[in-house]
């Protein structure tokens, strides 16, 4: 499931720093972490960054063998949030749009 965020979620995980976070625009702030290969997308409008996910799906933060969230202490706020929010929109599952029509429930 793709992972959104917004800007202080980027500072508190050590991607971008509170001082960049300040001074620049987010839009700049998406070049620079798209071109890193960090993000996959930014939402303009919403100001929410896509964070990258590995070749399987999964959380650039989930450890592959344990499944355990290698960032927890520092886990971006729908993290901590989950299962209440699916997104930093309400009621609203970023991948539940692409699922087959046979798909029920969210996993995470």
């Amino acid at each position: 499931m793709p992972l959104e965020v917004r800007l202080p979620d980027l500072v508190r995980l050590g991607i971008v720093d509170a001082f960049e976070a300040e001074h620049e625009a987010p839009k700049q702030i998406a070049r620079r972490l798209e071109k890193a290969g960090l993000i996959e997308h930014f939402n303009f409008k919403r100001e929410v960054f896509t964070v990258a996910r590995r070749a399987s799906g999964d959380c650039h933060f989930l450890d592959a063998k344990t499944r355990r969230c290698t960032v927890y202490e520092q886990r971006p706020e729908i993290c901590r949030k989950h299962p209440q929010a699916m997104s930093p929109r309400p009621h609203h599952c970023p991948y539940g749009a692409k699922r087959q029509a046979g798909s029920a429930g969210h996993d995470r």
